[in-house]
C-alpha cells in the first residue's frame, strides 16, 4: 500500500474517532468503528475547551446500578442529558445482544467507554473530583468494573429462565427465614418457661423466699422479658438476613440486596472500629471516676465523724456536716464529669453537642424557681434554722422535721400526715422550733382558764399546779407556773406554763392537763368562768381575808 494513501487512512481514523468521542461526550450516541457520516467532523480539542463544569450534576446508573458522576456539560448538554443518552445507547447493545466486552481507552486527556466495538459513554477532565483523589484511570477502571456488570444482570433480566430460577431462590429463603422464626419462637417459649420452673425450685429449696414473694420481687418477669429481648433480637436478624437474600435474586434487586448486607458489614464494622477506638477514652473517663469515688469517701468519712462528734472543726457544725458532705460529693461529682466529658466517646460530634446544648437549655429555662429553693434550702441549712427530728410550726403546719432537702422541707404532723413545704416558703414564713431547748433550759407551753374575782387567787394558782403535777408528760424542772395574764370585766385570766418531755405528744399532754384542770376545780368547787360571763350577782365579787389561803392555799413563808 503505498505511503501517502496509508497517511489519509490513518488521519481518517483520527478523524473518526474525534468525532466518535465528541458525540459520545455530549450524548452517548452508539457508533461503530467504520467511518463517520458525510457530516463536517468537529475537532476534539474544540469539544474539550468546550466541557464546562455543570451547575448540576447527575449520577450515570444502568439496571438500577451507579455508575459514575457527571460533573461536565459537553457541547451543550447537561449530565443529565449525558447519562439519558447512554442508557438509550446500552438499552440497544442489549437488546442486541452485546453485553461485552467493557473497555475504556483514553484519548487525549479524557477516555472512551465502548462496550464491543462501540463507544458509549465518555469522561472528560472535568468529571474527576481530583480533590478526593481521583484520577481519569482509576474513574475509568470503575466505570468499567460497574458496567460489566450491570449489563450481565440487565441481560439476565431479560431471560424468563433466569427469572424463574431466582423466583424459585427468593421463595426458599423466604421459607428458610419463616422457619428459622417459627423454631426461634418455639425455643423461646420452652426457655421462658424452664427459667420460670428454675427460679421456684431454687427459691424454694433454699428457702429464702415463699412464692409470693418471688412473684412480688418480678424476679421472673425481669427474666422473662430479657429472653424476649433475646428473641426479637433474632428475629430481626433472621428478617434482616431473609430481606437481604430475597433482593439478591433479581437481578433489578440485587443492589439494594447487597447494599443491606454492606450497611450491615459497614455498620458492624464501625462499630467494632468505634469501641476499640473509644477504649483509651473509656479508660481515662473509669479512671477519671474511680479517683473521684475515692476522694469522696474519703471526704465522707471525715463529714461522718464531724456528725458523730468524733472529730471537731470550727468552720462546720455536726448538724450541718451531712448537707455539707452532699454538697462537696455533687461538686466533685460535677468537675469530675467536666474533666471526662473531651474523653467521652462521641463528645465531639455535632449530635452529642446538640444534646448538651438541649439540656442547657432546659436548665436555663427552669432555673429560676430551681435556684430559689437551692439557695433557701443552704439558708435553711446553714442557719441551722431546723434539724432533723424537732417539732416545729411552719405557717399553719405543725409536725415532726422528717426531711431537710435541697428544695423541700418534709413534716410529719401529729395525724401521721406528711407535708411537703417548699424552703422558699419555709424562708418567708415564721417558724417556730419547740424542740431546740426543749431539753435543755424547756419550752413552757401555756393553757389559759379565767375565773371569777370571787375566788381566791392563791387558791387558783394552787389548783393549777395540782393539775399539772397529776398530770403525765410534764417535766418537774423546770417547775410549772402559773401568771395572771389579765384582769377583766368580769373575771381574772390566769396562764399555767409548763414544760413538756415531749413536745411531739403535745396535743395529748395538753387534754390530760385540762382534764386534770376541771377535776380539781371540781374537788374544790370553783367555778370555771370560761368563756365569761355576762350578768354579774347582786352581791359583790370579794373574798374575805380570812379565806385568801383556803385549802389547797397555804400561806406565803414569811418575808415574801
Amino acid at each position: 500500500m503505498p505511503n501517502g494513501f496509508r497517511s489519509r487512512h490513518r488521519e481518517a481514523a483520527r478523524l473518526g474517532r474525534a468525532l466518535a468521542l465528541c458525540l459520545v461526550l455530549a450524548g452517548g450516541v452508539a457508533v461503530s468503528g467504520q467511518a463517520p457520516p458525510a457530516q463536517p467532523p468537529l475537532p476534539l480539542a474544540s469539544a474539550l475547551r468546550g466541557a464546562t463544569p455543570a451547575a448540576e450534576t447527575a449520577t450515570f446508573s444502568y439496571a438500577n446500578r451507579p455508575i459514575v458522576l457527571l460533573r461536565a456539560n459537553v457541547l451543550g448538554r447537561s449530565p443529565a442529558e449525558r447519562a439519558a443518552g447512554a442508557r438509550r445507547a446500552l438499552d440497544d447493545l442489549v437488546d442486541e445482544g452485546i453485553t461485552g466486552p467493557v473497555a475504556s481507552e483514553p484519548f487525549e486527556g479524557a477516555a472512551l467507554v465502548s462496550v464491543g466495538s462501540r463507544v458509549v459513554l465518555g469522561l472528560t477532565p472535568l468529571d474527576v473530583d481530583t480533590l478526593t483523589g481521583e484520577s481519569m484511570e482509576s474513574v475509568s477502571a470503575r466505570v468499567v468494573a460497574r458496567l460489566q456488570i450491570a449489563l450481565e444482570e440487565a441481560a439476565e433480566g431479560r431471560r424468563l429462565r433466569t427469572l424463574l430460577r431466582s423466583a424459585a431462590m427468593a421463595l426458599l429463603g423466604f421459607v428458610v427465614g419463616m422457619f428459622l422464626l417459627w423454631a426461634i419462637g418455639r425455643v423461646h417459649r420452652a426457655v421462658a418457661g424452664k427459667l420460670v420452673t428454675a427460679a421456684e425450685k431454687t427459691v424454694t429449696r433454699s428457702k429464702i423466699a415463699d412464692l409470693e414473694v418471688l412473684h412480688g420481687m418480678h424476679i421472673v418477669e425481669l427474666e422473662h422479658r430479657m429472653v424476649t429481648a433475646a428473641k426479637l433480637a433474632l428475629d430481626l436478624v433472621v428478617v434482616y438476613w431473609m430481606v437481604g437474600f430475597i433482593l439478591r435474586q433479581f437481578p433489578y434487586t440485587r443492589p439494594w440486596g447487597e447494599s443491606l448486607r454492606a450497611f450491615l458489614l459497614t455498620t458492624v464494622t464501625s462499630l467494632g472500629l468505634g469501641m476499640l477506638e473509644a477504649v483509651p477514652g473509656l479508660f481515662t473517663v473509669a479512671l477519671i471516676a474511680l479517683i473521684t469515688r475515692f476522694v469522696c469517701r474519703v471526704l465522707g468519712l471525715w463529714f461522718r465523724a464531724v456528725e458523730t462528734g468524733r472529730v471537731t472543726a470550727r468552720w462546720i457544725h455536726p448538724e450541718t456536716a451531712q448537707p455539707t458532705r452532699r454538697l462537696a460529693t455533687t461538686l466533685l461529682w460535677l468537675f469530675a464529669a467536666v474533666v471526662a466529658y473531651p474523653y467521652l466517646p462521641g463528645s465531639h460530634t455535632e449530635a452529642f453537642k446538640g444534646i448538651s446544648v438541649f439540656l442547657g437549655l432546659m436548665v436555663t429555662l427552669g432555673s429560676s424557681g430551681l435556684v430559689n429553693q437551692v439557695m433557701s434550702g443552704f439558708t435553711l441549712t446553714y442557719s441551722r434554722a431546723l434539724r432533723l427530728g424537732d417539732f416545729v410550726r411552719i405557717g399553719d403546719v405543725e409536725g415532726t422535721v422528717t426531711h431537710l432537702g435541697v428544695l423541700s422541707t418534709k413534716l410529719r404532723t401529729l395525724r401521721n400526715e406528711d407535708v411537703t413545704v417548699p424552703n422558699a416558703v419555709v424562708v418567708s414564713q415564721t417558724t417556730t422550733d419547740f424542740s431546740r431547748y426543749n431539753d435543755s433550759v424547756g419550752v413552757f407551753t401555756p393553757t389559759f382558764v379565767t375565773i371569777g374575782y370571787d375566788a381566791p387567787w392563791r387558791q387558783v394558782h394552787a389548783m393549777l399546779l395540782e393539775a399539772a403535777e397529776r398530770t403525765a408528760g410534764i417535766r418537774r424542772e423546770p417547775k410549772s407556773v402559773v401568771l395572771q395574764a389579765g384582769l377583766e370585766d368580769f373575771y381574772v385570766k390566769y396562764g399555767l406554763f409548763v414544760c413538756l418531755e415531749r413536745q411531739d405528744q403535745r396535743p395529748f399532754t395538753l387534754a390530760a392537763l385540762h382534764a386534770n384542770i376541771q377535776d380539781v376545780f371540781n374537788e374544790y368547787g370553783v367555778q370555771i368562768m370560761s368563756p365569761n360571763y355576762v350578768f354579774d350577782p347582786s352581791a359583790p365579787k370579794v373574798v374575805p381575808k380570812q379565806d385568801w389561803f383556803t385549802a389547797p392555799a397555804a400561806p406565803d413563808p414569811p418575808g415574801q
